[in-house]
């Protein structure tokens, strides 16, 4: 009986589809769609003449911002795979001292920008600094008769980027080192196999397609990174783009340098779903592969390891912060208060912006929309890969084209242009298009945990779909619905490039006046913004983390 009303439910939803829904979907995938648009009709638009002509680019600085940004990338590969799949595979694998408490402390450097991570670490790693003035303290060499590593390069941006994105790869490698099968392990050492090479041939196949995944996205956030980049002078493409649109006027050419790295993302965008095509969920094995007991030095080895990532990429940089603001005395910036508010308004209208939206997605998605309705939740959710700064220069463009074709209605009606940048509303629109798919991904998610089943019984009894929604399965996803906009909001709160570029005149955020410091070299004074963004993004970083221990232990 069971079975058929889980069968019939889908029917009965899909029945309920309506043209709003899929009008709604047009819409959403519109508003992703449009400051693409706008980028590629200033890019290949004929009045764009010779300016930023894409044989310029060519010849003078994309060879430039592409080896710099294939650099960044390779360093950030090499150090989130490193970390992130040894870490998942000692918690998942084995007992040892402190495993608990390291397998959620692992995910903490998602609370820190790379950004942040970088002004804390610059004084610390100065010839000036504290570990150097020490080096030759104990060695008594002087300046210049040592190597030390260059940190304002691609190597110490990609360093820094690598510990703030290793969670990525951590957090999926380790659920699917978990979900291993203990009988495949055993199977291959009874053919006479080296525990190597179980791992390589057996174990290892099963985790690459979420590694791969876990790296697609770290990547993804690289090729979107500003204020790293920028701080360090790297020649990227998101500071190519900055520059050409803020330091020299080409529009044209930042367009099409935005163009270029939409480009990139793209191709990494169909990796991580390729890759995820090829992963295969099944139930696990009535029996769980158990953690194998470390003994003596071998345990104490793995606990050290699995301490380094968090301690270099929270800890560390938390305790920089703070004596960094210790030491200029703990002066308090009068203007911090109205940080905090604008900071907390542009968050929480994104949050309210997006959760809406999200959520008619998500529920129009359950009563069965056709192909237009996937098409374009599909699009609406592609909008997380697009990099803040190209998501801004594109909204730059479309709002100045707007803002002209009412020109004659906002002058009569005596009306400043309500769509230009530098607006409230360029920035929450950005914010809305950027993490919308973060506002997805938790409601849908908690939908998903309720049985069709109840829709169909609700609508046997003449309940319409809202009331569906309002008696059935609000009070089911009500836990859901809040950590899908604690999420989103402080995605916002750390957003820095489309805040930027977007924001109004001396409308300042803490992410803004922290990189605003610290390009003026006043790292003390950018301490305590950075620390109030590290702060505020414990509370979500930890929830996700303790929701991942409790999906492995079942």
């Amino acid at each position: 009986m069971s079975a058929a009303v889980e069968a019939t439910a889908p029917a009965v939803l899909r029945e309920s589809k309506t043209d709003p829904i899929s009008l709604g979907a047009i819409l959403l995938a519109l508003a992703v769609a449009a400051p693409i648009v706008a980028l590629l009709w200033l890019a290949f638009a004929p009045s764009a003449g010779e300016q930023g002509s894409l044989d310029h680019l060519f010849g003078t600085v994309m060879p430039r911002y592409t080896l710099a940004t294939a650099h960044l990338a390779l360093v950030v590969v090499a150090i989130v795979v490193a970390l992130g799949v040894s870490t998942g595979w000692l918690v998942a694998a084995y007992e040892f001292p402190g495993r608990a408490w390291l397998a959620w402390l692992l995910v903490l450097p998602l609370s820190t920008p790379a950004f942040v991570m970088a002004y804390a670490y610059t004084d610390f790693l100065a010839t000036w600094g504290p570990l150097q003035s020490g080096l030759r303290a104990l060695t008594g060499l002087e300046v210049g008769e040592y190597w030390f590593p260059a940190i304002h390069s691609p190597n110490g941006a990609g360093l820094f980027l690598g510990l703030a994105l290793y969670p990525y790869v951590y957090l999926l490698s380790r659920a699917a080192f978990a979900d291993r099968s203990p009988s495949l392990a055993e199977a291959a050492r009874s053919l006479g196999s080296s525990r190597a090479a179980v791992w390589w041939r057996v174990t290892w196949p099963v985790a690459r397609p979420a590694v791969a995944a876990g790296t697609a996205l770290a990547l993804m956030e690289t090729l979107a990174d500003f204020g790293t980049v920028s701080y360090f002078a790297v020649d990227s493409y998101t500071a190519g783009i900055y520059r050409a649109w803020q330091g020299m006027g080409d529009r044209v050419g930042a367009a099409r340098l935005a163009l270029i790295l939409l480009v990139f993302v793209g191709a990494l965008m169909w990796t991580e779903r390729r890759s995820r095509s090829r992963m295969r969920f099944h139930a696990r094995a009535a029996r769980p592969a158990p953690r194998v007991p470390l003994r003596g030095w071998r345990a104490w080895r793995a606990t050290l390891w699995c301490l380094l990532p968090p301690l270099l990429g929270f800890l560390l940089p938390a305790l920089l912060l703070a004596q960094s603001w210790l030491a200029d005395g703990a002066q308090v910036d009068p203007r911090l208060g109205g940080w905090i508010l604008n900071t907390t308004l542009l968050a929480a209208a994104g949050a309210a912006t997006v959760l809406p939206l999200a959520l008619f997605a998500a529920y129009a998605a359950r009563l069965g929309g056709g192909r237009v309705l996937r098409l374009g939740v599909a699009l609406a959710n592609s909008g997380y890969a697009v990099p803040g700064v190209v998501l801004g220069v594109g909204l730059l463009i479309l709002s100045g084209q707007i803002d002209r074709l009412l020109a004659p209605l906002t002058s009569a009606l005596g009306m400043e242009a309500v769509l230009a940048g530098g607006s409230v509303f360029a920035v929450v629109y950005a914010y809305s298009v950027r993490f919308f798919s973060v506002g997805w991904q938790g409601i849908d998610s908690s939908l998903k945990r309720i049985s069709p089943s109840m829709d169909h019984s609700a609508r046997s009894l003449g309940r319409r779909p809202v009331e569906v929604l309002r008696e059935v399965h609000w009070p089911l996803m009500r836990r859901g619905l809040a950590s899908a906009a604690l999420l989103v909001f402080i995605d916002c709160l750390k957003e820095l490039p489309a805040t930027l570029v977007l924001r109004p005149f001396d409308f300042d955020t803490l992410a803004v006046v922290a990189y605003q410091f610290a390009s003026d070299e006043r790292l003390a004074a950018a301490a305590l913004p950075s620390l109030l963004i590290v702060a505020v993004g414990l509370a979500p970083v930890v929830f996700l983390s303790r929701v991942a221990s409790s999906e492995t232990k079942r």
